[in-house]
C-alpha cells in the first residue's frame, strides 16, 4: 500500500506537471495577443460623493465589465515584464514600462520576512519542474484566483443585487455582504475569503477574512498565509468608467509590514468589440435590435476543458 501511495503521488506530480506546460502557453499567448489597451497613467480617482446612477437600494451602479487597464496578472510586480516560466523576451526599460502592482512601499516589492522571500524563489526555481505538488501553479488545476489575483487576472463581471455585490470570475466568483449578515466561523476558510463591505460615497470599502492561503498574486509565487487581513477600496469615477483597486494587506506572519496594491480598472461595454482574456464575451443572436451582451457559454476551466490546466479525460 506504501508503494501504491508513492507510485500514484509521483504520477499525479508528471501530469500535473505536463498541465502547467500547457497552461503557461496558453496564458502566455493570450495575454500577449489580447491584452488591453496599456494605460500606464495609475490616475487616482479621488474618494467622495457619488453623482452617477444609483440602484433601488441605494447602492451606486457600477454593474458590468471591467478589466486591468494595463498588463497582465503573470508577473506581480512587474505586469509588463516577464514572468516565471515565460520565454525571454526584448522588453524595454523598466521606467517605461507599468509600474508594480505594490504601491506601497515605494520601491513596488513586497515586504517579505527572509524565509517568505526564500519561498518565493524556491517556487519560482521549480514553476518548470514542479518535484512537490506545492510548486504547481493553482490555476493549473482551475484553483479561484484568490485576492488581489482576482482584480488584475482577465477580466471580471460585476452584479449588484439588494445587500449584495457580485464578482464572476474566470474561475469562480465573490459575493460581497452589505446586509450585515455575521462573518463566517474562523475554521471555515475559502479561496476569496469571506467579504463584508460598506459604501461610503463613491468608494467600496471591503473587509476580507477567513482567507485560506492557498493562492497566488502571480504566477511570480508571491503569497500570504491563511492569517492574512485585507481591506479593500473600490473608487469608483462619476462617469463609470474606471475605477482604482487598492489593497491593503496585512499579515505579520509573513511580510515585515503591512503593503498596498492598487490596480486601474477600465469598463467594457456594448460599444466595445468582444476581446479574448479581457473581455471575453459575445453579441447574442436575437430578434430584436437592441444588443445584448452574454458570457461565453464555457470558460477553460470548465468541464475539462484542454488544454487549459486539465488532465485529458474522455468525455462521454
Amino acid at each position: 500500500m506504501k508503494l501504491h501511495r508513492n507510485t500514484s503521488r509521483i504520477l499525479l506530480i508528471i501530469l500535473l506537471a505536463a498541465s502547467v506546460a500547457s497552461y503557461v502557453h496558453a496564458q502566455s499567448s493570450a495575454v500577449t495577443s489580447s491584452a488591453a489597451p496599456v494605460d500606464k497613467s495609475h490616475a487616482k480617482i479621488a474618494s467622495g460623493r457619488w453623482n452617477g446612477p444609483k440602484l433601488a437600494d441605494g447602492q451606486p451602479d457600477i454593474s458590468g465589465h471591467w478589466s486591468p487597464a494595463f498588463g497582465s496578472y503573470l508577473n506581480f510586480t512587474d505586469p509588463e515584464g516577464i514572468s516565471t516560466g515565460e520565454r525571454p523576451r526584448v522588453l524595454p526599460p523598466r521606467d517605461q514600462r507599468a509600474p508594480s502592482r505594490v504601491s506601497d512601499p515605494t520601491d513596488g516589492q513586497v515586504p517579505f520576512q527572509p524565509w517568505a522571500l526564500a519561498k518565493v524563489k524556491e517556487y519560482q526555481d521549480y514553476y518548470d519542474n514542479p518535484i512537490k505538488p506545492e510548486f504547481i501553479d493553482p490555476l493549473a488545476r482551475c484553483a479561484p484566483q484568490g485576492i488581489p489575483q482576482s482584480l488584475y487576472m482577465h477580466g471580471h463581471e460585476i452584479l449588484q443585487y439588494p445587500g449584495y455585490v457580485v464578482f464572476l470570475f474566470d474561475q469562480g466568483n465573490r459575493i460581497i455582504h452589505l446586509d450585515g449578515k455575521p462573518k463566517l466561523p474562523e475554521n471555515i476558510r475559502l479561496w476569496n475569503g469571506d467579504s463584508r463591505g460598506r459604501w461610503e460615497g463613491n468608494t467600496l470599502v471591503v473587509d476580507v477574512a477567513n482567507y485560506n492561503g492557498k493562492s497566488k498574486y502571480a504566477r511570480t509565487g508571491e503569497f500570504a498565509s491563511e492569517h492574512v487581513k485585507i481591506t479593500e477600496r473600490y473608487v469608483f469615477d462619476n462617469d463609470g468608467k474606471r475605477y482604482n483597486y487598492i489593497a491593503e494587506i496585512s499579515d505579520p506572519t509573513v511580510y515585515t509590514r503591512p503593503f498596498t496594491v492598487t490596480v486601474t480598472e477600465r469598463k467594457w461595454t456594448e460599444k466595445d468589440e468582444p476581446r479574448a482574456v479581457v473581455y471575453a464575451v459575445r453579441k447574442a443572436k436575437h430578434d430584436g435590435k437592441e444588443t445584448i451582451i452574454e458570457n461565453e457559454e464555457e470558460r477553460a476551466c470548465i468541464e475539462y476543458n484542454n488544454p487549459h490546466g486539465h488532465l485529458s479525460v474522455d468525455k462521454p
